[in-house]
């Protein structure tokens, strides 16, 4: 399954990829409708806590941080669901991790795709 998962913003066109299209924010991103969006799910439960997104705020400096702290999010139990219905779906396809982010290599779709394409299939 490695290389299975990928991830983009969600304003960017969908025509170039092919794949399930997930959007993985907590929150639905502005200004897009859900007829632009052309998502297959959105999957909040997989998306970091609102105590870590708003502790996070996208501050570069604090990433190294957030990373380690929302992998240890999606360790606990409660998230095994949410993880373990996207390596289902990357068992089928491709997967593509969708975010508002602007800042798209340091979003929770980028720590999230790279733990799901390495450690995260090794916890299984």
């Amino acid at each position: 399954m490695a290389g299975q998962f990928s991830y983009r913003r969600i304003y960017e066109d969908p025509s170039s990829q092919g794949g399930k299209r997930v959007l993985v924010d907590r929150v639905w991103p502005r200004g897009m409708s859900k007829e632009r969006a052309h998502l297959d799910e959105w999957l909040r439960d997989v998306a970091p806590s609102t105590d870590l997104r708003r502790w996070y705020h996208h501050d570069p400096e604090l990433f190294p941080d957030f990373r380690d702290r929302y992998i240890a999010e999606l360790k606990a139990a409660d998230r095994r669901p949410a993880v373990e219905h996207l390596r289902d779906l990357a068992a089928e396809d491709k997967v593509t991790l969708l975010t508002a982010t602007k800042d798209v290599d340091r979003s929770e779709a980028a720590v999230l795709a790279e733990w799901l394409d390495t450690a995260g299939t090794a916890s299984r």
